[in-house]
């Protein structure tokens, strides 16, 4: 058996009342539009309605977890699904920009308890991040909204069991 243990669950459905924000990168378009059209289709066929999902462009990778950060402050999404990818050119660029990106998305979810998702690719060349929007390696965007709808149901889950409270 070939399964991917890693995966999001596939039949997961998300709560009717969720809503969540899509922040991505416009740079790299070709690669994150893809993603972004994976998160909004899986998000819809989970049963989570168009106005539930707001979505919103910012310039860079750099530039995510500034937008998911006043996102997450708004309290007025249960998700945030951050979407960009950078590819590694010749200077370490790719390495600030990637770890810097990172970090600051970790920081935001766990400042603001509001889950941030990594939709963020890495890849070598333009090749593997097409790979990973929609090709051979699945739809990483599709993933990353999965994994959001998981994050509602887990925190919803520990404010009903009474271990954290429900954000306002």
């Amino acid at each position: 058996m070939s399964e991917d243990r890693n995966a999001p669950l596939k039949e997961v459905a998300a709560p009717t009342d969720a809503r969540f924000a899509i922040v991505w990168s416009r740079f790299n378009r070709e690669v994150v539009g893809k993603l972004l059209e994976g998160a909004q289709a899986c998000l819809a066929e989970r049963g989570v309605s168009e106005k539930s999902v707001y979505v919103v462009e910012v310039p860079g990778a750099w530039e995510l977890p500034y937008a998911a950060q006043q996102l997450a402050q708004s309290k007025r999404f249960d998700a945030v699904v951050a979407l960009g990818a950078v590819i590694r050119g010749g200077t370490p660029h790719f390495d600030f920009v990637s770890q810097g990106t990172a970090l600051g998305l970790g920081r935001v979810a766990l400042d603001t308890k509001v889950p941030v998702i990594f939709g963020l690719l890495t890849t070598d060349d333009e090749a593997q991040a097409f790979e990973r929007a929609g090709g051979t390696h699945g739809n990483k965007g599709r993933d990353a909204a999965l994994t959001a709808i998981e994050m509602v149901i887990l925190d919803r889950k520990l404010a009903d069991d009474g271990i954290t409270t429900k954000r306002a």
